[in-house]
């Protein structure tokens, strides 16, 4: 190990500049807090500033963090850094999970026939519809796994429960397809599910109560009893049988002298006879 010697600052006090007495080679070391605590000799102090190192992240370490799910708040957290730091390096990969979020929106689920016609988000409208949800208070979220897939999420507030669907979304040039990767999602995109089968109820025969005999105007009035004294009295009486009449047939014309009247040769040509009749 060599020994160096300080020689002096840089003009703008960002380095401390040394050199090796024996060969004239210039360093520089950085005027940080460690460089400070060891000139001061501040062991505790100095400590603690190796263990804040230690904990901190490269920038591309936070994105990737960022990129598989993590808030800026637990990265900070983990890591010890200041929130306001992590959240320069996660903002561009914060844009990317918002734009991969939309465009899982309109992919189309796939079902036994092929992808849906309708997009995600039309069809997550009408479930959420029938089921009293309101979609506007719903957020939607979207990073990638450890196959480095992207994972959309839809989480929801349904009274005192907090609710979340997951669909692993692959994307290509027709929208993207969508499929399910727990039950709430499998139920949103489900046509059939929630929906009442509609059959028929067994039809009761109806029980039609006996209806009370009412009498009639003449049973009220005692008709009846007329007719039958009046039926009877027709039975007992004589029958008399008439003989129909007939009309007597008019008598032949006859002349003075009392004998039939000669036709004439009109009334023989006509086909009259001589009694008058045709």
């Amino acid at each position: 190990m060599r020994d160096l010697r300080v020689v002096g600052l840089e003009p703008d006090g960002q380095y401390v500049i040394c050199a090796d007495p024996k060969t004239g080679d210039k360093f520089r070391l950085p005027a940080d807090d460690k460089l400070r605590a060891a000139s001061r000799g501040d062991i505790a102090r100095l400590g603690q500033i190796e263990i804040e190192m230690d904990s901190l992240l490269r920038p591309k370490e936070i994105q990737a963090r960022i990129r598989a799910g993590a808030t800026v708040e637990q990265v900070a957290s983990d890591s010890g850094m200041a929130l306001s730091r992590v959240e320069v390096f996660a903002h561009p990969v914060l844009l990317e999970r918002s734009q991969a979020a939309s465009m899982a929106q309109a992919g189309h689920p796939l079902r036994h026939d092929g992808p849906a016609v309708q997009t995600l988000a039309e069809v997550v409208a009408l479930a959420f519809r029938a089921r009293g949800h309101h979609l506007d208070e719903a957020t939607w979220d979207a990073w990638r796994d450890e196959d480095n897939k992207w994972v959309a999420q839809l989480q929801w507030q349904a009274g005192r429960t907090t609710n979340k669907a997951h669909w692993q979304f692959l994307p290509d040039g027709h929208g993207g397809t969508i499929t399910p990767l727990d039950d709430a999602a499998s139920e949103l995109v489900d046509p059939d599910f929630g929906r009442q089968l509609r059959g028929l109820a067994p039809v009761r025969a109806l029980e039609v109560a006996p209806e009370e005999s009412q009498q009639t105007f003449d049973e009220y009035y005692g008709v009846e009893a007329d007719s039958e004294l009046e039926a009877d009295a027709v039975e007992d009486a004589p029958v008399v049988v008439t003989e129909p009449k007939h009309d007597a047939a008019p008598a032949p014309k006859k002349d003075k002298k009392g004998k039939p009247a000669m036709p004439s040769w009109e009334d023989v040509l006509l086909g009259v006879r001589s009694n008058g009749h045709n």
